[in-house]
């Protein structure tokens, strides 16, 4: 009785394990959200929603379309995450299209445009900075990361 026990135990504790490494490729949580593009392919991708809704824009479509071509490319610009840099400028592109969205509601379609091509603008402009220059990555260093890599650098964290 106490082997069957341990038989059925065994079995169980097998078939449970193999039903999660089967599931292993479904999605759950905010880890999964992102991520499913390059920051370059999330630059073009919003980069071409943006575009997307400047020709909305033109082609006199409703605002409801506008409005959501500028939620749609501020979705897609969540995917644009290589560096803090990045990230920063990435906000501040965002807040053209928060404010095209605002103008939009509001009516003033000319503003909207206005703001729409400095968010292409904005965005287009962040190809360049994905990439880390040896300027940068020597600026963030800090004394504990000189002596982690055995490196004598008498200016990191140094304060001006």
């Amino acid at each position: 009785m106490k082997l069957l026990k341990s038989a059925v135990a065994a079995t169980t504790l097998a078939l449970s394990l193999a039903s999660f490494s089967t599931a292993a490729d479904v999605c759950l949580g905010m880890a999964c959200m992102y991520n499913r593009m390059t920051p370059a392919e999330g630059i073009d991708a919003t980069v071409g929603q943006v575009t997307k809704a400047l020709i909305a824009i033109n082609d006199n479509a409703g605002s409801d379309v506008i409005i959501d071509d500028i939620k749609e490319a501020l979705k897609l610009s969540k995917e644009i995450n290589a560096n803090d840099k990045l990230d920063r400028n990435r906000n501040r592109a965002n807040d053209y299209l928060k404010k095209a969205r605002g103008a939009v509601q509001e009516g003033d379609l000319i503003k909207a445009t206005e703001l729409l091509k400095e968010a292409e603008n904005r965005f287009s402009d962040l190809k360049g900075m994905i990439d880390l220059t040896q300027a940068d990555r020597t600026s963030q260093q800090t004394n504990l990361l000189n002596r982690m890599m055995g490196t004598n650098d008498s200016s990191a964290g140094a304060r001006k």
